[in-house]
Order: structure tokens, then sequence, then C-alpha cells
């Protein structure tokens, strides 16, 4: 499918050969657009505005992941980074993700930005607005800020629930926007 259609779950262009490819029960919004490799897992949530090009490498998207409105996932050429995202991650709108790995369960807020070889580890946030420069890794039970980001504080267990919580909640949104006949149709 490579047109817009309200019910169609966005616009998936191929590139050199290579489909986007989407579990049958994730959801992508209408006007998100998927270009070339990319591969979004099960329960995952693609929502209105992103754009995820993997022209020159791969995206890959693990379950029950939500990339919010806004997001735009790029990757670098073969020799260097894919973008490889685990399961359960939230990762906030308009954020930019360039080349670098979110763990399983990892966190980042709304409009920051992970790129080049960064690597956020599960468990781990990146606070609304930060820049996590190239090859630097968030450790697991640490929130980063600022720009560039650096160690701001532990994780606390009410963080953890939150992380969970939200991961959860957009997974379930996902499938009441498809029970809704949005994003459905995508095999």
């Amino acid at each position: 499918m490579n047109s817009f259609s309200p019910t169609a779950g966005g616009i998936l262009i191929p590139y050199r050969g290579k489909s986007p490819r989407i579990a049958p029960d994730a959801f992508i919004a209408p006007t998100a657009v998927l270009i070339g490799d990319v591969e979004v897992g099960p329960q995952s949530s693609i929502w209105f505005g992103c754009v995820l090009r993997a022209d020159t490498n791969t995206i890959r998207i693990g379950a029950r992941s939500n990339i919010q409105d806004g997001t735009v996932i790029h990757v670098n050429p073969p020799e260097e980074h894919a973008t490889i995202i685990g399961d359960d991650v939230t990762v906030g709108h308009l954020c930019l993700i360039h080349a670098a790995r979110l763990e399983s369960g990892a966190f980042v807020g709304m409009k920051a930005a992970v790129i080049d070889g960064a690597v956020v580890e599960g468990g781990a946030m990146v606070a609304a607005g930060a820049l996590v420069t190239p090859n630097k890794r968030v450790p697991s039970g640490e929130m980063w800020a600022g720009s560039p980001a650096a160690f701001k504080r532990k994780i606390s267990p009410e963080d953890w629930k939150v992380f969970a919580r939200t991961a959860e909640r957009y997974a379930e949104f996902g499938q009441e926007y498809r029970a809704e006949g949005i994003g459905v149709g995508v095999v």
C-alpha cells in the first residue's frame, strides 16, 4: 500500500526492494509514514505524524512499544547503526531517535533526542527535551536530563510503575483505535 487511506494503517513505502512489515495487531495511524526496512511488532503503536525512514539500514520495533505523535526515527548506513527499539518501550511525542538502541522497558520523554550509537538501557529514562549524544549509554535505573543529557537521579519505584502503565495503556489505546476501524488493514 503506497497511498493515504484513513483506515489503511498509514503510508507504507517500499524502498530498494524492502517494504515495511507490520504485525497484524499493531496500530499504525493513518498519517504515519513508514519507509523501507521497518518492522513493527505485535500490539505496538505508531501514532499520528510519525516518520520511520529505514532507507540505508533497518528499524526494528518490538512488542507493545509506542512511538507517539510527531516522532521521527531514522538510521545510519549499514556499516554504522540501525535503530532498534525493544519491547514495552515508550517514546514520547515529537522525539528524534536516530541510529540508536532503546532496550526493552526504556522510556524516552517528549521532545527528546537519542542519536547515533546511543543506548538507553531497559528501565532507564531520558527526560523530556533531553539530548543523548552519540555513543552515550543511559544505564538502567537512571534518569538523564539536559542538553547534553547527563545523570540527574535514580529511578524511583513510582517511576517504574508509570513506565509499565504507559506502555500497557498505549497498547490498549492502539487496540481501541483499531476497534474504531482506524489503523487496520495492514498485513
